[in-house]
């Protein structure tokens, strides 16, 4: 039974802290990507708009809003990928899933060895894949 509450150890609060804002900025992506692929939709609307009441855009305006979705995009998926190499190196074991308590019951995450397949040498440094089950 004791091994059931193992998730709720104390030690783990830094590791479950940092796995929660990488989900959470994995939904930041997500709707960051929804949103950057809405654009081209949302810009026709507002053409077809302008041309129905025959408005021109105002001279030397331009849109940057498809700029800073995209820059937008960029810092996340930064910043994930940074979250992705703490919570890799807070990890006690690798190849096997830790409980964490993100909130709901235990949950699970771990680092696991991937092979890039034959061109890799034998003695290069393994990669390590995130995994989260929650």
């Amino acid at each position: 039974m004791a091994s059931n509450l193992d998730y709720l150890d104390p030690t783990l609060i830094p590791l479950e802290d940092k796995v929660k804002a990488y989900l959470e900025a994995e939904e930041d992506l997500r709707k960051a990507t929804v949103e950057a692929k809405s654009l081209p939709n949302a810009a026709a609307a507002e053409a077809q708009a302008n041309q129905a009441f025959e408005h021109r855009p105002a001279t030397g305006s331009f849109d940057q809003h498809a700029d800073e979705v995209e820059q937008r995009i960029q810092n996340l998926q930064d910043d994930l990928r940074l979250l992705r190499q703490e919570i890799i190196g807070m990890l006690p074991t690798r190849n096997e899933f830790v409980k964490v308590n993100l909130g709901y019951g235990p949950s699970r995450v771990g680092a696991f060895a991937v092979e890039h397949g034959p061109a890799t040498p034998s003695g290069a440094e393994p990669h390590y894949e995130l995994r989260i089950v929650h």
